[in-house]
């Protein structure tokens, strides 16, 4: 067997990496990433423009993130859904879009990718996110995220590649997030929603157990943005026969 691998010092491996960025007070900058990664990208202004023209085949938009009370751009509905599954993640407090360029030469010339998202976790670390379906990721691609990775994960920050999104379990918070307002929570509701999914109920019989359901549903799905009730998001689409219980107090 060979020698045991050696560990890389944090930026040895990146030491012609840059990173760019526009930051809360509107300045431009532009440096050694060990300078800048302690910045509030959190607070950033995208990197680069969001762009729309007449007949283009993505779709741009704004997300209204919940946990920042701010607006997110994306730029086709897949990144939306990765915005959204970031605001319902209830480790993160602040999600962005575009935060930051990463640059670097790659033999004759500079690469520059800019990463789709980037999330603050509660806990103050990082979450980088690009969001590319699977059949799209070809070899010049890979190696990018690859790269991106592994600046990442030289500071403790995750990186998350995201693709398809027709899964139950990131599908199933598209319809909660449409409750996910604070004026869907209404106290004399949720209180007897709490009350009737101490034990676990089909959602629809739970609903139609607290009260006239179409004033009920709306609560009913705020709490679950909330986590405050539960259920099994990744098995199978939400839907009236999903059993719903409430969630257990953190720290219990």
């Amino acid at each position: 067997m060979g020698e045991p691998a050696q560990a890389v010092p944090t930026w040895e491996f990146a030491s012609e990496v840059c990173v760019g960025f526009v930051g809360a007070d509107g300045v431009r900058r532009l440096g050694p990433p060990a300078r800048y990664w302690g910045e509030p990208f959190e607070r950033a202004s995208p990197a680069r423009k969001f762009t729309a023209f007449k007949g283009q085949k993505n779709f741009t938009g704004d997300y209204w993130a919940v946990t920042s009370r701010s607006v997110v751009g994306y730029e086709s509905w897949v990144e939306r859904d990765a915005a959204m599954a970031l605001d319902f993640d209830p480790a993160v407090v602040d999600p962005a879009s575009q935060p930051f360029r990463l640059i670097w030469p790659d033999g004759d010339r500079e690469r520059e990718p800019t990463p789709d998202h980037f999330a603050r976790p509660a806990d103050g670390t990082g979450v980088v996110v690009d969001v590319r379906p699977q059949d799209l990721v070809d070899e010049e691609a890979a190696a990018v995220f690859a790269f991106t990775a592994r600046i990442c994960e030289s500071v403790g920050w995750q990186f998350r590649l995201v693709g398809d999104l027709d899964q139950p379990f990131r599908a199933n918070p598209r319809w909660p997030a449409r409750y996910r307002h604070p004026r869907c929570h209404g106290a004399a509701v949720a209180d007897r929603l709490r009350e009737v999914f101490t034990e676990p109920q089909l959602l629809l019989a739970g609903a139609v157990r607290a009260g006239d359901r179409l004033a009920v549903q709306p609560v009913l799905y705020h709490l679950l943005w909330q986590h405050e009730l539960t259920a099994d998001l990744v098995a199978a689409p939400l839907g009236a026969t999903t059993v719903v219980r409430l969630a257990a107090r953190r720290g219990s």
